[in-house]
């Protein structure tokens, strides 16, 4: 591993960033975040392959866990903390675990991430099983709470994938799936919180919409499961209901109050 080169550790392509005027900054941040999507978009296949693979997990009562370290563990964690109120779905279906545990949410945690038995031990405090999937995020792909856990989740039989931004790296080639997202050296030398990270929320955004598409809580466009849990998205299902079922604004909301979900009330309407 200490040979492996990495690219998110390569110098930046800018220098002399303190000298530099703010606007300057701002758009060189810009040209360099514009690769990102580009970036993505070449590793379509495999997040393909990883949604493909979970759909029957997941109808069968699997669930995914996300795990990672620092910046990549914080976003697995917002992944999956939107699902339950987007798509209505148990808050346990899709985990995010980071390493040295929730307080690492807010403030890093020391060395959690160099512990290569750690994950595992927080995987099977969730009683993990032969239908779950375990999706390793880690920019350099060598992060050890990462890829002991994608190690030992592959060993145990579970479907892996591993999202890197370092092609060749030990969680690639450690996970059943790997997601390879090539950015280029970072905008600040090694600051995997800026492009990598990017790749990695737009990834995330994809498999688990792709997978809540694929599963049924998606009609037509609309978010028909999502939780009724503030004004805002009480509008937004009365609205759903109006324009679906023809109704005022006044009716559409009396509906929705009496089945508590547009899909609820789209079913008691016969649609």
């Amino acid at each position: 591993m200490a040979d492996f080169k990495k690219i998110t550790e390569q110098p930046s392509a800018y220098d002399h960033l303190e000298q530099t005027e703010t606007a300057t900054l701002l758009y060189n941040m810009n040209r360099e975040d514009q690769r990102v999507a580009l970036a993505v978009r070449e590793v379509i296949p495999a997040i393909t392959d990883l949604v493909e693979a979970l759909v029957p997990r997941f109808l069968s009562g699997g669930r995914l866990f996300y795990i990672g370290a620092g910046t990549s563990g914080r976003l697995g964690i917002l992944d999956a903390s939107e699902i339950p109120p987007t798509y209505g779905m148990p808050f346990d279906r899709v985990i995010g675990l980071i390493a040295g545990g929730d307080g690492a949410i807010r403030k890093a945690v020391e060395h959690a991430e160099d512990n290569t038995t750690q994950a595992w031990r927080d995987l099977e405090a969730w009683n993990i099983g032969a239908n779950d999937a375990v999706v390793g995020i880690a920019a350099s792909g060598t992060t050890p709470y990462v890829l002991g856990g994608v190690r030992k989740a592959r060993a145990e039989g579970l479907l892996t994938a591993g999202i890197t931004n370092n092609p060749g790296s030990p969680l690639a080639e450690a996970a059943e799936i790997p997601i390879e997202v090539n950015v280029g050296p970072e905008f600040v030398t090694g600051s995997t919180r800026m492009k990598s990270g990017t790749s990695q929320k737009l990834v995330l955004n994809m498999i688990s919409t792709a997978l809540m598409i694929r599963i049924g809580r998606v009609e037509g466009n609309r978010m028909v499961h999502m939780q009724l849990s503030n004004n805002k998205l009480i509008d937004r299902g009365t609205r759903y209901l109006m324009e679906s079922l023809k109704l005022s604004y006044e009716d559409a909301g009396e509906l929705l109050k009496q089945h508590g979900s547009v899909q609820k009330a789209l079913e008691a309407s016969g649609n």
